[in-house]
């Protein structure tokens, strides 16, 4: 097998949107490093039922809701 073609493989910190803290394994970041999830299967509306709201952080809904303001369906 070749070296270095795998990544490393290390233990973070995963932070939950209600500010809970586990640790897992991954490829993400390095050894030690957090991970602030926006959207976790507490929050999201797929698993809540659709009774929470998202956080818009990164400006992507606005960005959608901006570009398609003058759409709509005539009735």
């Amino acid at each position: 097998m070749k070296k270095d073609t795998h990544p490393d493989y290390h233990e973070i910190n995963i932070v939950m949107t209600d500010g809970t803290t586990y640790k897992t394994r991954s490829t993400w970041g390095a050894a030690g490093d957090t991970m602030a999830l926006d959207v976790d299967p507490k929050s999201h509306p797929a698993w809540t039922g659709g009774n929470t709201r998202l956080v818009d952080r990164g400006g992507q809904v606005a960005k959608f809701n901006k570009r398609f303001e003058g759409f709509g369906l005539d009735s």
